[in-house]
């Protein structure tokens, strides 16, 4: 917990003085055994939330600055009951709640309730207390609860500390406060239920899981409220903007990073004084100024809050002096610093948060001017045109000033040998660490040899580690050559240099300007690290990388996806254009084996018999990324999330695709693009009279629904040339009734190929087809359908 003084002001003013008094009094919450009630038939509605408290005792939690933020209700009663009944609006949700909780609606009876509101809950509440002759006050029984659950409300008001203190100390009039039940129930056990009137999705129920040592909170189901949907309450806005970024980052001998960030801010409306940020756990923000003027910051764990919005970013909030005035410009000044870079072995560095390293709140489309002070012996990348580099003492300071609007800006440091490459009016640099780290390091030697009598033999000649500089003019050249690629099909990138450097680890990340290549990327086939590995991963690392995220600087960085919803679109967009440029470069079977190896991902099966692909639609994003399955997300999002794009492409036919793709460009430059408003573009791309014409039935089943069918044909020949008949069936398993899709039955002879299309069905599928010979062959071809055959 960090709540920091304001500096250089000569009184404390109002504003802090009350939000002190906020967070001590939300740290430090108890019950109050005065306000303690046997109840029966008590009701809260947060719209598509109903919580019925049928029979027990309910306490509240004693005012914070006079407001009553907390409540628990116990069953512990005879026939004592409670409920919580919470019906999801959509077939993709339905099925998710199925996955955790075997019921496609959340209809349980609880024991027990904790309970984080706002004013508005508690009048509600006390109204209907009131209204109930038989509810009367409990104190004997209230100091029993205080002292049982107090410890307990603390707690979980702790895990949402900041977002409390934000409706807390909101001055925005009207404003819907969060509602949080942490409940016990008689079937489920522990689950939560939010109730968030300031995110696109109102309603979130799950539960905090662990496995292999990791935590996460299993969404059950997530949606936007009925209001929102019916289009009765408009959704909320964004509160604020902030634009043209200015950082000054200093990154110390001990690799301790010193930040001050400016930004300009604009309020959407007038008279707040509470602005949430977001920022990496690794940083602490120690002083914020607002025009100049001090502002305080509160900056709580706020453990369970974090954890359920899963980007891996904490809430903070500021506190102005004074509420601030809508429309206008306000200058914010940000000093926070924390260790983000972490020294992998042998100076090769690790930067943790490489796109929350400073404030941010919605990532938006703005200019960055940057300016880093390091250590001279090492080098820096970072998005931007250089405007000076000198060296002064012991440190180096860069100054880079991006030229076109990015949405995030990451950087790196290492002890590099650089390459450079120019082509078409564009600039790639490529860094490589001049050692690996560690963790890639092979043993010193190899175990002394024993001759027949025990004497200790020679020993074996010392493995040499690997140079990641070997392959530093290829991966160049090949970097060089995707950008070519898709600067013919989608346009020009969205800075004129892109710098690619490596990080540790099995991964890669594509920002504006700025590759992050994993270090295997830089190796050869036959170095131990990566000869080690599968053949598919080896081809991961060695070809598809860097193609992969190349492409990240048109999906993502200049169409962005609307919601978390939209995520896989990026993603399945960079992995397919990878492929795509593969395709040209190496041939067409490199594409064919990269899509047969996500089929077969998709259909791998856990101990219960469930698939990966099964897990949920690809619009949950990293809900996928579940305890149940945490590796379901990566299959998904990649694997599907390409098959999806390819069984577009087979449709549209390969020109209309990649024309499809360059509007796709052309029509969301620097804005978002949600999977709708996807589908409604590839819809203009069909051949005229296609039988899903707007894709509704295409996006219904691969998009926002699960299923890979299981193929089986059956044939018989009849007859004699030339008027032999093949007749057959083809049917489908594991997959829904309602499931269908259009599968070609190849027909092969001696020198002949007919294509009969059929279109699957809940019960088996007839075709004939008459032929001049008998066949040699009859088969499904599945290689533009992503389906198995039995």
């Amino acid at each position: 917990m960090r709540l920091l003084a304001v500096l250089l002001l000569p009184i404390v003013s109002y504003a802090a003085t009350g939000s002190m008094e906020a967070e001590r009094g939300v740290r430090e919450m108890e019950l109050d055994r005065a306000e303690c009630y046997r109840v029966h038939d008590l009701q809260i509605n947060k719209d598509d939330v109903h919580v019925y408290f049928t029979d027990g005792y309910l306490i509240f939690a004693k005012p914070v600055e006079g407001a009553r933020m907390a409540a628990v209700f116990s069953a512990d009663v005879e026939a004592g009951d409670g409920e919580v009944l919470v019906l999801p609006p959509d077939r993709s949700e339905r099925r998710s709640l199925v996955m955790y909780t075997g019921s496609p609606n959340l209809d349980e009876h609880i024991t027990q309730a904790v309970l984080l509101f706002g004013n508005d809950t508690y009048d509600d509440l006390k109204r209907q207390i009131t209204a109930n002759e038989f509810d009367r006050p409990q104190p004997e029984m209230g100091a029993m609860m205080a002292d049982e659950w107090t410890t307990v409300v603390r707690n979980l008001a702790s895990s949402f500390e900041a977002r409390l203190l934000l409706d807390l100390l909101s001055r925005q009039q009207g404003r819907q406060n969060c509602f949080v039940a942490a409940v016990r129930g008689k079937h489920l056990g522990n689950f939560d239920l939010m109730y968030e009137p300031q995110t696109e999705e109102q309603v979130i129920v799950g539960r905090v899981a662990s496995r292999n040592n990791m935590t996460y909170f299993d969404v059950w189901t997530s949606f936007e409220a009925g209001p929102y949907r019916n289009g009765r309450r408009p959704l909320p806005e964004q509160e604020l903007t902030l634009k043209d970024y200015r950082i000054d980052a200093t990154v110390e001998p001990d690799l301790q990073l010193r930040v001050v960030t400016k930004v300009k801010l604009t309020m959407t409306h007038g008279g707040e004084c509470v602005l949430p940020f977001y920022i990496a756990p690794a940083m602490q923000v120690s002083a914020v100024t607002i025009d100049g003027r001090a502002a305080e910051v509160l900056q709580p764990e706020s453990l369970r809050s974090n954890l359920m919005r899963n980007d891996g970013n904490e809430l903070f909030l500021v506190v102005a002096e004074h509420p601030l005035e809508a429309g206008r410009d306000y200058e914010l000044e940000f000093h926070h610093q924390g260790r983000v870079v972490i020294d992998a072995g042998n100076h090769v560095y690790f930067v943790g948060p490489r796109g929350s390293w400073y404030p941010n709140c919605e990532t938006e489309f703005t200019r960055f001017d940057l300016t880093f002070r390091y250590p001279k012996e090492l080098g820096l990348v970072t998005p931007g045109e250089v405007v000076s580099d000198t060296t002064e003492g012991e440190h180096r300071i860069t100054r880079r000033v991006t030229q076109a609007p990015i949405r995030f800006a990451g950087f790196n440091l290492g002890i590099y040998q650089r390459t450079q490459i120019e082509r078409d009016g564009f600039t790639i640099e490529v860094c490589a660490n001049r050692a690996v780290e560690s963790a890639l390091q092979p043993k010193l030697q190899k175990p002394a040899t024993h001759n027949e009598k025990g004497a200790a033999g020679a020993e074996s000649p010392a493995v040499q580690p690997p140079d990641p500089t070997i392959r530093l003019e290829d991966l160049a050249s090949r970097v060089a050559s995707t950008m070519q690629f898709m600067t013919v099909r989608f346009g020009p990138p969205p800075l004129k240099t892109l710098e690619v450097s490596p990080i540790p680890g099995t991964f890669g990340q594509g920002f504006p300007g700025l590759l992050y290549l994993s270090t295997l990327a830089y190796l050869r086939r036959e170095d131990e690290a990566v000869a080690r590995l599968d053949p598919r991963r080896q081809d991961f690392f060695i070809d598809l990388l860097e193609a992969h995220e190349t492409a990240h600087q048109w999906w993502g960085n200049v169409v962005s996806p609307e919601s978390y919803r939209d995520n896989w679109l990026m993603e399945a967009l960079a992995n397919y254009t990878a492929l795509l440029y593969l395709e040209e470069h190496d041939g067409h079977g490199v594409l064919a084996a990269a899509l047969n190896n996500y089929r077969q991902d998709l259909l791998k099966r856990d101990p219960a018999g469930h698939t990966v692909e099964s897990a949920g639609p690809i619009v949950l994003g990293t809900r996928l990324e579940s305890s149940q399955s945490p590796a379901s997300w990566n299959s998904i999002t990649y694997g599907k999330g390409s098959w999806i794009l390819h069984m577009l492409r087979s449709r549209m036919g390969d020109e209309q695709f990649m024309k499809m793709l360059a509007e796709l460009r052309r029509r969301y430059e620097w804005k978002t693009v949600s999977t709708e408003q996807f589908r409604q573009l590839a819809a203009e791309f069909l051949p005229p009279h296609s039988s899903d014409p707007k894709l509704e039935t295409f996006f219904e089943q691969w998009v926002y629904g699960t299923g890979i069918p299981i193929l089986t044909l059956k044939y018989a020949v009849h007859g004699r040339p030339p008027a032999e008949k093949v007749t057959g069936t083809v049917s489908q398993s594991d997959v829904d009734p309602e499931f269908s899709v259009a599968v070609p039955v190849e027909i092969q002879g001696e020198g002949t190929r007919q294509v009969e299309w059929v279109r699957t069905s809940s019960s088996p599928v007839e075709f004939t087809a008459t032929l001049k010979q008998a066949p040699a062959q009859v088969s499904l071809n599945t290689a533009d359908v992503l389906a198995a055959v039995q």
